[in-house]
């Protein structure tokens, strides 16, 4: 939104004509960037904790073959008990996140405009810190049990994202609404390396059941940083500068406040810019869930990364599949960060127009990621290249972050949270589907297999960009501008 403050009629796609001078408190230092910071660890914490089941499964289960049988295991960790889970109900375990997940998504994002973003987001990280520390004792109650943990775990995480969004639509100046939001968002990718790396290293020295003790632990002390020093808004944050929040209440003056009790569903449901970032969301979070979750079974049994504890097969075997499992997250964390601040000097600039500039990131964010994956299949044994690839796919489709996981600001920036919760709802069905697909392909046939699971997710990308590009746009919708009616 780079109309003035005080202009409610300019069109959403101005920007300004000359360079603008430095914005208040830009620096480092800045509440808001404190903002992003805090955000960022919340995230970095919230990922590591969906991340750890997927690298300790491969401990839990003895470091086999999905559908395979458990070869007999090295010396083992005290108090590290191995189950003998086939790819479906490792599948099934793996996706039942995704079930509680998708259920609080809107939910979050309605209550974080009701009651404030910083309450929901470290409600729910909280709850969900506090689950962890018991999925060993449900692992030993039996499947059934943890997938039902699992799900609880979803329902606690659902609220994080759009409470977040809540809370840049009152913090995040437009200029600066991508690398800010960006910044917070690389959390996420920084987890999952966080967990891939870490969390294969204990399940080798330690035993994977203090992997869950552990990072519940610092999930719960992180929440009490979180409540201590964060704000709801410019205007309740006592370190602030005056010229800082003036420069942020301004910049934002013309979208109004928080929403009441009533949405305008109906416009909403009609809305092709809100359809067209829902089904692209859709189709990016298939490819990205697909690889949080599945990445560490695929170097196990593809690449052949052993992860067995105890094993004579490598030096440091958890080490060495949590450290490449973990290596495509780094360049997808970092490529956020450039990202945001890339999209936000072409808009400063008035390079291009937001929908151009959202419209522009989300192509190469997915069409990009999309041919690395087809490639992946034909490169024969050579762990190397699919590393490189692999890596290359998930530092790239972190452009989306400035494209359409933004653009839920830029059409309707007071019902923001609601909408994250909205497509990211979509998102999530793509996340319950995926690891699912996945595991019942595999057990077929694991090189055909893995095959057409990265062929159908190239496929769905393709097809989601093609509908944003069509339908997409960077202008404040009329149902956003409209106060809600009266309940």
């Amino acid at each position: 939104m780079e109309r003035a403050a005080g202009s409610a009629e300019a069109p959403h796609e101005a920007a300004p004509l000359l360079p603008r001078p430095p914005a208040p408190g830009s620096g480092p230092c800045s509440a808001r960037c404190a903002l992003a910071l805090l955000a960022h660890g919340a995230l970095l914490v919230a990922y590591a904790l969906r991340a750890a089941l997927s690298i300790a499964i491969i401990a839990i289960t003895g470091g086999s073959p999905p559908g395979g049988n458990r070869s007999a295991p090295g010396p083992r960790p005290p108090q590290a008990p191995a189950y003998n889970w086939s790819a479906e109900t490792q599948g099934i375990i793996l996706s039942s996140f995704f079930y509680g997940y998708g259920l609080t998504q809107a939910l979050g994002g309605y209550g974080a405009g009701l009651f404030g973003g910083k309450l929901v987001l470290g409600s729910g990280l909280l709850l969900s810190s506090a689950l962890t520390l018991l999925v060993p004792r449900a692992a030993e109650l039996g499947v059934g049990v943890l997938v039902g943990l699992q799900a609880l775990l979803g329902l606690a995480q659902g609220v994080i994202f759009p409470a977040q969004y809540a809370l840049w639509a009152k913090w995040a100046p437009p200029l600066e609404r991508s690398r800010l939001m960006n910044i917070a968002d690389a959390g996420c990718t920084f987890g999952t390396f966080s967990a891939l790396l870490v969390a294969g290293i204990i399940c080798q020295s330690l035993g994977w059941p203090l992997v869950f003790y552990i990072f519940g632990g610092v999930g719960c002390a992180w929440c009490l940083c979180w409540f201590l020093l964060v704000y709801e808004d410019p205007a309740s944050h006592p370190w602030i500068s005056a010229g800082e929040r003036e420069y942020i209440v301004s910049s934002l003056a013309h979208q109004g406040s928080s929403h009441g009790r009533s949405l305008p569903l109906g416009a909403m449901a009609k809305s092709l810019p809100l359809w067209a970032i829902a089904i692209a969301c859709f189709c990016t979070d298939w490819l990205f869930y697909m690889l949080l979750t599945s990445m560490p079974t695929f170097m196990s049994n593809v690449l052949h990364f052993d992860l067995r504890e105890g094993s004579e097969s490598a030096s440091f075997p958890a080490l060495q599949n949590g450290l490449l499992s973990s290596l495509p997250y780094i360049g997808n964390g970092l490529g956020h960060i450039l990202a945001g601040l890339l999209a936000d000097f072409l808009l400063a600039q008035r390079v291009l127009g937001t929908a151009a500039v959202r419209k522009l990131f989300s192509a190469l964010g997915m069409l990009l990621p999309s041919v690395f994956l087809v490639v992946v299949p034909y490169i024969g044994s050579s762990s190397t290249a699919a590393v490189v690839l692999l890596t290359l796919a998930l530092t790239i489709i972190s452009m989306t972050g400035a494209g359409i996981n933004i653009n839920h600001i830029d059409i309707a920036p007071r019902y923001a949270g609601f909408l994250l919760g909205v497509t990211n709802t979509f998102g999530i069905i793509a996340g319950i589907i995926a690891p699912t697909a996945v595991g019942l392909l595999v057990s077929q046939d694991l090189q055909a297999g893995w095959r057409n699971a990265f062929f159908a997710a190239a496929a769905l990308n393709v097809f989601g960009l093609i509908f944003y590009v069509a339908f997409g746009s960077g202008t404040v919708q009329g149902w956003a501008r409209e106060e809600p009616a009266a309940p």
